[in-house]
Parts: C-alpha cells; structure tokens; sequence
C-alpha cells in the first residue's frame, strides 16, 4: 500500500512540474498629474487576434505590478486598466525575455487629451482586494443562454454534469445575485434560470459566513462564492420563460419563471409540475426538466442507477428582494413543495457472522408524499458606518403521509428457514420549525478591532401517527412469533438557543487576537405511545407499555474561545481553540420505571490553518482540527428500544464521547496563458474514539443492539485533477483528468467479535469538451471506480468491485434556429448478484425549433431511447453486501411548447460578446493609438 501511494504522489507531482523557463514582467501605474502610485490597477496581457487574456496582475501600494510569464511567440497587448482612468494599452510583438516597463502613467478619464478618441474598455479580469472579478461581456456565448454556459467560458471555471462548479480547483457553494440570495444560496436557480446577457459582472471571492461577512474579517472555508451582478442598463424590465409539455404513458412536465428588476428591487415567481421525476426548477436548456445525461441535478436518478421510484412534483416559488431605504436592505422568499413517489422494491442481503452468513431477501411496495412551506427572510441594517445588525428569520411547516407493505425471508448458508415477516404500515407526519439568526456587529476607529455577537434559536415541534400489522415467524430454537396490530402516537419537541460573544483586537497591523465565549441550551422530549387493538371494543384501546417510551434530553454549555490571526502578504496563519464545559441530562420513564442519566463533561476543541500565496494563482492551504462530540440519548440511555421485531436495540451508559483528529492539504493553481490549471489535496481523519453499533445473533437471527467505543480507526484520502482550454479561431477545447483515492481501516463487531477492514478505493476520470462555434459541442467522459475491502478476524477475507461509467454529450446548433441534442450513457457493475442486470445502456435525444424571433419553441424529446434504463445499486460494507432492485422510469416521449418573453430599458438584442472580436478589439486598439501617440510623455524610466 506504501508503494500505491508513493506512485499517486509522483503522479500528482508530475501535475505541478514546470520544464518551461519564465520571464519577469514589471513596471509602476502612476497617476500622470500627480505622481501618485495607482493600488490595485489591473495589469495585463491580451491576445491581439481575439483578446484572450494570458496574464495578469495587480498593483501594490506603491503602484508595482510583477507578472510571472513563458514565452509567448505571437503579438499581445499590455494593457493597464483602473477605475476612473483611460485605460493604457502597448503593443509587444512577443514576450521572450524579462522586461521591466519602468512607469507607466494613467490619465483621469475627465482629462482626456484634445483631438485623441480614447474609449474606456472595462478589462476582462479584475481584482479587488481577495475578489476576483470578470467583466461577463468580454466572453462570448450563444444567444439566450443561460448563466451556466457563461460560467464554462471563464478562465479557471469548471462544470461538470452534475452541476458542481470549481474555479481554479476551489469548490463554489453560494451563489448571489446583486449581493443577494437568489431563492437559495446554492445557486442551481440563477445558474438555470438567469439569462447570460443580463450580466454584467461575475465576482469569485472565498465563502464567508454571515458573521465574517459583516465583521470583514477573512474568510476560514475552503469554498469559493460567486455574485453575479446585473448589467445596469438591464437591470429594469422583466424576463420570463413558460413552458407546457406531454407525452406517452401520460408523462407531461409544465413551468413557468417571471424575474422583475427594478434597479434594487427584484421580484421572481415560479412554478413546476411534472411526474418524471424533476423535484425543482433546474431547467436544462436542450431537455428541459428531464433527468439523465447533463441535466443529473434535474432528476436523473436513472443516470446514476440510484432512483427510487417515480416522482410526481408540484412546485412553487417567490423571491423578493429591495432596499427598503438607505442602509436597510430585506429579502424574503417563500416556496411549496408536494412529492408524491411510488416505489416496488426488491432486494438480496448476504450478512457475514463468525457462526455463519445468512441472506435476507425482501419485497416491498410504498407511496411515499410530502408537502412543505418554507419561508426565509433576511433584513440587514447599516445603523452607522461601524455598526451593522442583520436577523435571519424562517419558518419551516411540513406533512407526509406513507403507505407501504413489505414481505422478507432469511434463510442460512444451508438453506435452511430462519424467519420471514409480513408487514403492512401507514404512517402520518407534521413538523413546524422556527428558526432565526441575529448578527450584530460593532466596529471600531481602531482598523480591525471589532466586537461581534450572533444568537440563533431553533425551535421544532413534530408529530406522528402510524398504524402497523405485521407478523414475524422464527423457526429455530422455538421462539415464539411476534405478531402486532397497533395503532402508535408520537409526539416530539426540541428546542435550542445558542449565543456568541466575540472581541477582536489588532495588536499590529498584521497579527490579531480574538476572545469571547459560546454558550448554548438545549431540551429534547420524545413522547411515544404505542395502543393495542383490542378485538371486544374494536378500538386500539389497550396501552402497550413495552412499546411506549417517554424520554427528555438537555444539554447546558459554556465554551470559552481564543484565537489568534497572523496576516500577511501572502500568508495567513488563523488558531482558534476552545474549552467546552458540558451538562448533559438524560430521562427515561419505560415500563413504569424511571432512568437518569446525568453527566458533566469538559471537551477540547482546535483548529490551525495556514495559508500561503506562492504568487498570482498559486496557493496552498494546510488545517488541522480537533474536535469531540456527544454519543446521542439514545445510544446512553440503556432502555430497550423493540420497535423493530427483528431488531432490539438497548443504550450504553458508559459510552465515551467521540474524539477525532483531522488534517488536510491542497493545493491549487491556474495558468492564465496556457488555460490550463490543477489541483492536489492530502486529507486524513483518526479517531481516538468512535461509537459504533454492536449486534448479537440468536438462532433465528433476530438482533439484540447496543453500542461501544473503538479507536485507532482512520480514513485517508489523496488526489488531483487537472484541466486545459485550447482556443483556435471557432475551435475550442476543454478537458481534464482526475483522480480520487482512499485507503481506511474500519473495526467493528459482528455477533461480538471485533473485527478490522482495510479498504482502498480508486476513482480516475477523464473527460473532454469540443466546441465549434456555435454549432456544435461534443463532450464525451469517462469515470472507473474501484472498490477493494479485506478484512481480519472475519468469515470472510476480503471482496472487491468495479463500475465503468461511460458518457457522450452532443449539440448540434445547425441549420438556423433548429438544436439536436443527444446523451448517451453506459454504466456497467462488475459484482451485482444474479438475478439483476450488470450493466445498462440511458440514450436520451432532442429536437426543438425555434420560430417567432426565437420567442416560440418547440420540441420532441425521447427519455430512454432503447428503453433499457435500470436502477440498480451494490452497498458493500464490513458486515453486508446489499443488492436492491426499484422502480425505475422508462422510455417515453413528449412534445413540448416554451414561450419566452423579455424587455429590458436600453437593451440592445445583440450576441454577447460579439463586439469581441470586433468593436471590443477595435477599442482597445483605437485606445492604443492615441496612447502611442503619447507615449513619449506618459512613459517613463
């Protein structure tokens, strides 16, 4: 295994080696009339032939810039850009050596020089402190695309099928529309819905949380944020898209989305409601809402062999967003949400024992459906220029209901009977939650001396109803059969508060100390009662106590916290450490008979991380965490839990807390000149202690559970991807590889006896993007997953698995107003048991028509095409092999019509990015001219 992972690292060693020579590029951005150096100017090199930016820079304080560059054979311009200044532009036949600028000097827009024609030309690429900003209409797309399409043309963005987007290796998970929540955070509405031309800038900068947000202190997550800001000019009117479809098997899909902007304010509406199985409103541009292929977010459960059953989804929406007046800003968003799934379900269970494996087969049929209404609000207001206050209510009201029926047998490695049951259940749900967030925070004359507090409370109150007829049979050691006609009820309640006080000092310019406390309160009560069917009065009237349980749970804390940052110009260094004194209080009354369990616990908590910016794109970041947390009521409280026949679970009492170390490295970079970039991560976890589940077996195989602390367990993890774009005239290539690898040592018991499993885990990709213009994309991918487990002291010593998953994207964007699009995906299984099929082959294709100036399309669609489609899946883990077979959806085809309406104030209906290779680069050399002009004065050494 040594030499498994001493290959991987040369491997990703390989990524970062760098045989090519570089050259240094510098210079000073003066302001011409004043001499004062010019913080924060945007440098950088641009392709003359289609303004493709190489390389870019920023100034310091003192107006130097330093640009780290290889050779580059072919002409390029330097161009200086800075808010409020005609921007600078010099043409360089090459870059093949060192070159120092010396100064170079910008003039205020106001003073442009008589008889010289100098248009501004916002750069492409700029940054602000730690943002990074993209000027959108520098990148061309296709005409209505969406947002997602604009995101693939950025430097340093990649988005896979499923939706994730990374730039320059850094995972995004928050998405914000003019500073603003877009119906969620995590970006799937704007990213579908938005139209790219509405854009105007595109801002990456490290994900903060609410509380770093307001106290501008640095952010401590390893995920990237993305504001997507609308074009002023665009940013009053209104835009919408409607969409009706049906097909065979009486398949059909309807949506509709209306955004209104106006300057601050913006109102969204939208709806949905489909049966194939699409739960929101992330609408592709080819297929609409049906799942498979690209559209995965969407609904394709059928692409990754994981659906369970077909989903009917009715859906609903409100966004609203303004600025009340100055300095109070408010967002509120509601949403309705009803499923309705019917799943049958069948599966096969081999369970390993030291005394010999018996397997479980089953069968079961459910309608599953649930309602929510969610509503978020979030009011943020500036009271003074250093003090800030923002409340985050929401409130969360949901119901279900469930039908189902199940029959199981198991039988031994003889074939002999063990038990089988037949069950038949219907079950009701309601859950209201409360929750809320206040933020405050209190800045100082002092730079970075600060004083922040946040409180949150959560309150959720819930309730079931369920009624249960079921019969288990065991056939070994005589036991007797368990038979059960009941009606349950149960009723819960959980309420938390928790506050954070925090004090921040500066104690130079680069080093600060923080210091406060978190203290928190929580109660828990559980209320179940299980009745009897009592065959006289006809009634579920007779009190069954064994099935009846009444159990509080609470925890009072204090955690005292100090933290230390140390900040510098390309290092970062945060420590943070806290103490948490800890109540916990537990009570059971089961049976008549009434258990406590009181216990006071002190639990260290730490983090370090250190982050380093070897230069423009180059970054390594390193944390290590230590942390602890409490085994549940539940698993202390040593009460017999019997709701499952097969199954008794009991608590342990003298479980100790959960204790894990965690550390991690990455390490990215992007090339701006060769659009290539790659990213390498080390991560490993190590437990001291770890609860786990210990079962023991009697003849029949019917459990008795309770739980145990083990330690020396471990999980590692290595790995790497590495991307390129190659721009030629209409030709444009993107691909990549990738790798991800684990290796973990897993212990457990099995009918009590420990055992150990030593697993590895290897996941290599590699996939490819081809565009021609905008006529065509080919994006073919491929993915192996391997899967390896061997196990000590156990029945068994070891088993392994293979899936291959292979995948074509086409688009053909040819003749005129016609798109044919097509998804083609193999997935093979090397170990599913006999019975279900290994393999399955998931075509989907599409053909629209766009008429009425591309307001009107229509469109015919087919899910499936060779009707092959299968959900499958294989759990392996220590103690079982687990195959299940559900309900999947099948071939259909639909015709559908989508209206799309729009009307912007001084909008011009133009390509994006078509006065890119045109007047963008006409600009910028029409600039250059009158800069050349003046060269002789504005540059000196």
């Amino acid at each position: 295994m040594s030499k498994f992972y001493s290959f991987l690292l040369f491997l990703l060693f390989c990524f970062s080696a760098n045989a090519q020579d570089e050259f240094t590029i510098k210079g000073t951005v003066l302001d011409v009339t004043t001499q004062i150096p010019l913080e924060a100017a945007t440098v950088y090199f641009s392709n003359v032939k289609d303004s493709t930016v190489l390389e870019y820079a920023t100034t310091d304080k003192n107006g130097l810039f330093k640009i780290m560059t290889k050779k580059y054979d072919k002409p390029v311009f330097l161009k200086v850009s800075y808010m409020g200044y005609q921007s600078y532009v010099e043409e360089q036949k090459e870059i093949a050596e060192n070159k120092d600028f010396g100064k170079v000097y910008l003039l205020e827009s106001v003073n442009a020089l008589a008889g010289v024609v100098i248009k501004s030309e916002a750069p492409p690429i700029r940054v602000k402190k730690d943002t990074l900003e993209f000027n959108a209409n520098s990148f061309k797309v296709r005409p209505d695309a969406n947002v997602e399409a604009l995101l693939k043309q950025l430097p340093g963005f990649e988005v896979d099928s499923d939706g994730k987007i990374t730039v320059n290796g850094k995972e995004v998970t928050q998405f914000l529309v003019n500073g603003k929540t877009f119906f969620d955070r995590d970006g799937a509405m704007a990213l579908k819905n938005l139209p790219a031309e509405i854009i105007n800038k595109v801002q990456v900068s490290d994900f903060k949380t609410k509380k770093e947000e307001l106290s501008k202190q640095e952010s401590t997550s390893d995920y990237s944020s993305i504001n997507l800001t609308i074009d002023e000019k665009k940013n009053k009117g209104f835009f919408g898209k409607f969409l009706g479809g049906y097909g065979t098997d009486d398949r059909y899909e309807g949506s509709f989305v209306m955004n209104f902007f106006n300057n601050k304010q913006k109102i969204s509406v939208l709806a949905s409601s489909n049966n194939i199985n699409s739960t929101g409103f992330s609408m592709d541009e080819v297929f609409d809402s049906m799942g498979g292929g690209r559209n995965t977010r969407g609904g394709g459960s059928g692409a990754s062999g994981s659906g369970k059953g077909i989903t009917q989804s009715n859906s609903a929406g409100f966004n609203y967003t303004d600025e009340w007046y100055k300095g109070f800003d408010a967002t509120a968003g509601y949403s309705f949400s009803n499923t309705v799934t019917e799943n049958e379900s069948k599966s096969k269970q081999t369970n390993f024992l030291p005394t010999g494996n018996f397997s479980t087969e089953s069968e079961s049929k459910s309608r599953d459906e649930n309602t929510g209404n969610k509503v978020n609000l979030e009011f943020e207001y500036k009271i003074n220029p250093t003090t800030r206050i923002a409340f985050m209510p929401k409130v969360n009201l949901s119901n279900s209901n469930s039908n189902s029926s199940a029959e199981s047998l198991s039988r031994g490695e003889d074939e002999e009977l063990l038990n089988e049951s037949i069950s038949k259940s219907y079950r009701e749900n309601k859950s209201t939650n409360f929750g809320n967030t206040i933020n405050f925070n209190k800045s100082f004359q002092k730079k970075s001396r600060n004083l922040s507090f946040v409180f949150t409370n959560n309150n959720t109150s819930s309730g079931s109803d369920a009624l249960t007829e079921s019969k288990t049979i065991f056939y070994q050691n005589g036991q007797s059969d368990d038979e059960r006609n009941q009606k349950s009820k149960n009723e819960n309640t959980y309420d938390s508060y928790s506050a954070d006080i925090e004090y921040t000092e500066p104690i130079t310019d680069s080093i600060r100390v923080r210091f406060g406390s978190d203290f928190g309160w929580t109660k828990e009560i559980k209320d179940l009662k299980t009745f009897d069917f009592e065959d006289n009065s006809q009634s579920y009237s007779v009190l069954n106590e064994s099935l009846s349980n009444f159990i509080t749970s609470g925890q009072n804390s204090i955690s005292p916290k100090v933290g230390i940052t140390l900040e510098k110009n390309k290092f970062t260094f945060n420590l943070n450490s806290s103490t948490s004194i800890i109540d916990f209080n537990n009570h059971s009354l089961y049976l008549n008979k009434a258990t406590d369990l009181n216990k006071k616990y002190v639990l260290p908590y730490g983090r370090a991380q250190v982050r380093y910016k070897l230069d423009r794109s180059k970054f390594i970041t390193l944390r290590y965490d230590y942390s602890n947390s409490l085994p549940s009521s539940s698993q202390l409280l040593a009460v017999e839990n019997l709701a499952n026949p097969l199954n008794t679970i009991i608590g342990n009492p003298n479980l100790n807390p959960n204790e894990k170390h965690s550390a991690n490295i990455n390490f990215r970079n992007f090339d701006f000149r060769t659009r290539s970039g790659y990213s390498l991560f080390v991560r490993g976890d190590y437990n001291n202690s770890e609860v786990v589940s210990i079962s023991v077996y009697d003849a029949s195989r019917k459990r008795t559970t309770t739980y145990e602390n083990i330690s020396g367990t471990y999980t590692t993890a290595i790995g790497g991807n590495w991307n390129q774009t190659i721009k030629k005239e209409a030709h444009a290539f993107r691909y990549g590889i990738g790798l991800n690898s684990s290796y973990s040592l897993d212990k457990g018991f099995t009918n009590g006896v420990l055992y150990s499993a030593k697993s590895l885990g290897i996941t290599p990709r590699v996939y490819v993007n081809y565009d021609y213009g905008e006529l065509l994309t080919i994006a073919p991918s491929y993915s192996l997953s391997y899967n390896e487990s061997k196990y000590s002291n156990y029945v068994t010593n070891g088993s392994s698995n293979v899936v291959h998953r292979i995948n074509l994207q086409t688009t053909s964007y040819w003749p005129k107003n016609w798109i044919f699009g097509n998804d083609f995906g193999y997935t093979y299984n090397s170990r599913i048991a006999s019975g279900f099929k290994k393999d399955f082959y998931l075509w989907n294709t599409s053909l629209s028509y766009s008429f009425f100036d591309k307001n009107m399309i229509a469109k015919v669609k087919v899910y499936d095409v060779l009707n092959q489609n299968q959900s499958f899946s294989r759990t392996i883990s220590a103690t079982t092999i687990r195959d299940e077979e559900n309900t999947i959806l099948k071939r259909y085809a639909m015709f559908s019509l989508t209206y799309k309406i729009q009307d912007f104030s001084g909008m011009k209906k133009l390509p994006r990015g078509e006065n890119r290779g045109q007047g963008g680069s006409g600009e910028g050399r029409e600039g250059r001219g009158g800069m050349g002009e003046g060269r002789g004065d504005l540059m000196g050494n």
